[in-house]
């Protein structure tokens, strides 16, 4: 019985750059489907059965940012927003709204390849593990709680919900106690893509952390920054 091929969904209204993409990723072994329409490509992405979502920024119909936030708040999947725009506000918005990368136009093909393998690999990774519960599983410090197994989150016995990066990025922490990561090690170990990241990924996914488990986001007191060094965190 052949191997399935990984589904990608394109959402790309410019039919040549989403061309070369298909290109790119079918001779990669990905099974490919484009959409040029925003209202349609969330449908689509909404409906099942993609391993990632490369979403771009500026669409007809709806704008890339709000089908981030609306498919993250209904399915967990690796989404690779794509924008022409250099500004760091809209890189900031884009993981803001649950993406878990970004690539700016113009870029290499194969470094779009890379970055969807580097995504589904580590994605599949942590899906499997989620099936084989083990007995030491489960991280408690007290006030946080880690199911390693399910991938739950408790707060003072109150679940939160989190995305995959910043599951895996608090995770990474509570693991690594009163050790300081600078941003390239955290970047390395979350991303895995040390090559083509941009450390304004990891700034990100750690202010939105805080503002999850933190109660004053001015004076954060588990996730702290050591200026000049990086970051650390004490349970």
């Amino acid at each position: 019985m052949p191997e399935t091929k990984p589904k990608i969904l394109i959402v790309e209204d410019d039919k040549e750059i989403a061309a070369i993409e298909q290109d790119f990723l079918e001779i990669n072994g990905f099974d490919v489907t484009i959409e040029q329409d925003g209202l349609k490509g969330q449908a689509l992405a909404l409906s099942g059965g993609f391993s990632l979502i490369i979403l771009d920024l500026m669409l007809p119909g709806k704008d890339g940012m709000a089908i981030c936030r609306e498919i993250r708040n209904k399915i967990d999947i690796p989404i690779l927003m794509v924008t022409a725009r250099m500004e760091d506000n809209d890189k900031i918005r884009g993981l803001g709204f649950g993406a878990d990368d970004y690539i700016v136009k113009p870029f290499s093909p194969t470094e779009l390849v890379a970055r969807v393998k580097s995504h589904i690999a580590r994605y599949d990774r942590l899906t499997k593990s989620s099936f084989n519960p083990h007995k030491n599983d489960e991280l408690d410090l007290g006030w946080l709680r880690i199911n390693k197994a399910t991938h739950r989150v408790f707060i003072n016995e109150t679940e939160i919900t989190l995305t995959q990066k910043e599951y895996e990025l608090l995770s990474f922490f509570a693991s690594n106690p009163d050790v300081v990561f600078s941003k390239e090690q955290i970047y390395d170990k979350i991303w895995g893509e040390e090559m083509y990241g941009d450390l304004k990924t990891v700034v990100v996914h750690i202010n939105r952390l805080r503002e999850k488990t933190e109660k004053d986001l001015s004076n954060p007191v588990h996730l702290q920054t050591v200026w000049g060094a990086g970051y650390r965190f004490l349970p």
